[in-house]
């Protein structure tokens, strides 16, 4: 079946930012007294909204966050971003080859990912199809974020192509009916196993022949 849409998530699989997500988060939690590691990040909170992951924290350590928690970690987050954040590498180069409609679908909030596509040079290439989990009810893994972008592409779910690093990501695609890839490429999963019901990718340039065997003939 052919492929008339590519959806990429955009913290791990774009930018190469769940490290320096995960380095906040951690840092701004062990000055309240609360201990997380980078695989309780990875394992945990990879791939969902802000909100759910604070919902998870207060819930998991019976803790209440301070009120400026959500609006701390995000500045924290765009000043490591202005001083560190580059895309996945080959990313730019694989994308400017492309000959099909893309978009975004990300967790991240408007203003964080207005930013990172933007730092990486990226925002012209996406244009207006950027969507994020504030624009649908539920969030990752439910799959209301992918058939709300590919509905807004005009594009059916089955010639959907989604490429996610998360297992909240890849559970979120599978459930909108879209077929799926793992990418691996990114620092935070260096070393680790892929989805073993998923295609995987660790590195972009080998993603045209990858698309080609998917089917993507148009």
């Amino acid at each position: 079946m052919r492929v008339d849409l590519i959806i990429f998530d955009c913290d791990g699989v774009i930018a190469d930012s769940e490290v320096l997500s995960a380095e906040v988060l951690i840092d701004q939690l062990a000055g309240l007294g609360i201990a997380v590691t980078a695989e309780d990040v990875r394992r945990d909170f990879l791939g969902r909204s802000f909100p759910t992951v604070a919902a998870s924290i207060r819930t998991r350590f019976a803790r209440d966050l301070p009120a400026d928690f959500e609006s701390t970690y995000r500045s924290r987050l765009l000043a490591r971003f202005e001083a560190g954040l580059a895309a996945t590498p080959g990313f730019p180069a694989m994308l400017a080859a492309l000959d099909r409609p893309v978009c975004v679908a990300t967790s991240s909030s408007p203003p964080r990912v207005a930013r990172t596509l933007s730092l990486l040079g990226l925002t012209d290439r996406f244009g207006p199809h950027v969507f994020t989990a504030s624009q649908v009810a539920r969030g990752k893994p439910a799959p209301d974020l992918f058939l709300f972008a590919a509905d807004r592409m005009g594009t059916p779910p089955a010639h959907a192509l989604v490429i996610e690093d998360s297992a909240a990501g890849l559970e979120a695609a599978r459930a909108a009916g879209m077929r799926v890839v793992h990418y691996t490429g990114g620092a935070h999963l260096a070393g680790l196993p892929g989805d073993p019901d998923a295609p995987g990718l660790a590195c972009w340039s080998a993603f045209p022949a990858l698309l080609a065997r998917l089917g993507a003939g148009r």
